[in-house]
């Protein structure tokens, strides 16, 4: 049963392992690159990781899951700022688990809200977590670390 029809949603859509990510934030925050960067730690540790879509992802709800679909104009690319277009393994469709929120130092606030999430158009949400892009640091040990313990690869 689908709750409502599908929202073109300005993100960036991966899944890593068995779980779905949705990387939210305005033009420039990271959100392509921190889950590109994401994708191949998991490839090289052996975990699977494709692109659902980069810049925009089409998200609707389907019997209480959020539903990613990428739209066909940009299957398998993805937007490297500043280098241009790269091919990308993907995939079509993919459940979301998570949002994911790219944060640049200074963090403000140091400390995020508790049970923080991100609002769909629907009404329904993702929880969300801030990932600091933070020079010298990998990206997806970052974020395995935020995950709650039992949503960890």
């Amino acid at each position: 049963m689908t709750t409502g029809p599908a929202v073109n949603l300005h993100a960036t859509a991966v899944v890593l392992g068995t779980s779905g990510f949705l990387f939210v934030g305005p033009s420039g925050a990271g959100k392509t690159a921190a889950a590109l960067s994401c994708m191949a730690t998991a490839q090289a540790i052996g975990l699977f990781s494709a692109l659902v879509s980069d810049d925009q992802v089409f998200i609707s709800t389907e019997n209480g899951r959020v539903i990613a679909r990428r739209p066909a104009s940009i299957t398998g690319l993805a937007e490297v700022r500043g280098a241009g277009i790269v091919t990308v393994e993907t995939i079509a469709v993919a459940v979301m688990d998570f949002a994911i929120l790219p944060v640049k130092s200074p963090f403000e606030p140091r400390l995020p809200p508790e049970n923080e999430r991100f609002d769909l158009p629907s009404g329904d949400f993702l929880p969300l977590l801030r990932l600091p892009l933070i020079e010298g640091m990998n990206s997806f040990d970052n974020l395995r670390r935020l995950l709650p313990l039992n949503a960890r690869f």
